[in-house]
């Protein structure tokens, strides 16, 4: 991934987040850790990895650095910073970021990412905000705000957004200490249709997700130019504060309603706001605010939770919650359904139209020195002990740039005919 950053300052005063375990990184470990946490592009992400896991090769010790974090900078850009991100197939994906002006390098801030409507335009040209009252009223003393830029190339939930919003997330973290479990996901209008696109289909970095006058029945609408199969089940396990007007000419409130009565069929946890007299507008959200700013306090992620599942009819995408990956179904193109729980070593799975599937494991939930026990569908898959490996820590580090959710080990299974 090649990256561009404007106006983006060389990091220097560098200051060490308080580290949660007694093997803290020392010497030349922190340089490598750096290296490491802000390499950029597959070279420099091979070559930084190469040079980590020839410092050591303790699984324990890396896990350790690596949960302790690289350092992070007090001299960075704050206010209102113009970037863009470059894909691998060289579309600029411009975004803003919003940085408190007081920020502070050995604080961990929680991220806002900011979905916009109107997204069936043309791309906005340098300078050209893509909020129409400006962004500086959506900055905040105690948050990092992200504002990506979707267009008619680039509808929120198309694959190349699936992709791009993750990959600003990780370029956000690799200049400024973010919380990784503070991470939401707002949107308005086709934005709120964006926030709701990851909420069923890729939720795993994000606490919780705030849609404001969007419909999730968009995402089944061919005329979205994509038509995705919902499962509300996927809805469960993070949270979303809904908001709708009772007379927006696009979306009013009794069009969303069918959908709001699945979620609660399906046992999603949510809280739906029905604005009286409301229009397509965000009139209501002083009011609102007090609300709003308590849900995202009381909904912080679990980046580990003992019971999770899954439903897709990909493997190539949108395959993955959590620590919880399907690998193969039985059918491409049909849904597979997973159900997982954990209780220390043991793992009882549900399995429904899924051939083959991965749990990825973390040395705090699970004891490697005791056989790791695997149930499918009530019969013993798999018993026996599991080695813990440093480059599967590496790999999966990199790919999630997550330090409260590390895997040492990977363990993928065949699921017997269903």
């Amino acid at each position: 991934m090649k990256t561009t950053f404007v106006a983006l300052l060389i990091a220097s005063s560098l200051v060490l987040p308080q580290c949660q375990s007694s093997a803290a990184p020392s010497g030349d470990a922190v340089g490598l850790l750096d290296r490491y946490w802000r390499a950029d592009g597959p070279v420099e992400q091979l070559e930084a990895t190469q040079a980590l896991a020839a410092a050591t090769d303790d699984v324990d010790t890396l896990y350790a650095w690596l949960k302790a974090g690289p350092t992070y900078s007090a001299d960075v850009p704050t206010g209102l910073i113009e970037m863009s991100r470059l894909s691998d197939d060289d579309i600029s994906f411009p975004f803003v970021l919003l940085v408190p002006e007081d920020y502070r390098a050995n604080r961990a801030y929680p991220v806002e990412f900011n979905l916009h409507g109107g997204i069936n335009r043309p791309k906005i040209q340098p300078g050209e905000p893509a909020w129409r009252n400006g962004y500086e009223s959506l900055a905040a003393a105690d948050k990092i705000v992200v504002l990506p830029i979707a267009w008619s190339d680039a509808f929120w939930w198309f694959d190349n957004q699936a992709d791009n919003l993750p990959a600003i997330l990780r370029l956000v973290k690799q200049r400024y200490h973010v919380d990784d479990n503070r991470v939401y996901l707002t949107g308005v209008s086709d934005g709120g249709t964006g926030s709701y696109f990851f909420a069923f289909m890729q939720p795993t970095e994000w606490a919780a997700f705030l849609p404001y006058i969007g419909n999730p029945g968009v995402l089944r609408n061919p005329r979205g130019r994509v038509s995705y199969p919902l499962s509300f089940d996927n809805l469960k396990g993070k949270r979303l504060f809904i908001v709708n007007g009772e007379n927006d000419r696009l979306y009013p409130a009794q069009a969303v309603q069918p959908y709001i009565d699945l979620m609660r069929e399906a046992g999603a946890d949510f809280d739906f706001t029905m604005i009286p007299n409301g229009g397509h507008n965000t009139e209501w959200m002083p009011e609102q605010r007090p609300r709003i700013e308590k849900f995202k306090r009381d909904n912080v992620r679990d980046p580990l939770p003992d019971n999770v599942q899954w439903v897709t009819s990909r493997t190539d995408r949108y395959n993955r919650n959590h620590w919880l990956r399907i690998d193969r179904l039985r059918s491409e193109g049909q849904p597979g359904r997973l159900l997982v729980y954990r209780e220390g070593n043991h793992f009882e799975v549900t399995a429904f139209y899924v051939n083959e599937f991965t749990l990825l494991l973390n040395p705090e939930e699970v004891d490697f020195s005791k056989p790791i026990t695997v149930a499918v569908n009530g019969a013993l898959l798999f018993a026996d002990i599991v080695s813990q490996s440093a480059t599967t820590l590496l790999n999966w580090a990199n790919k999630d740039r997550d330090r409260s959710m590390l895997f040492t080990a990977e363990l993928s299974l065949s699921a017997p005919p269903q």
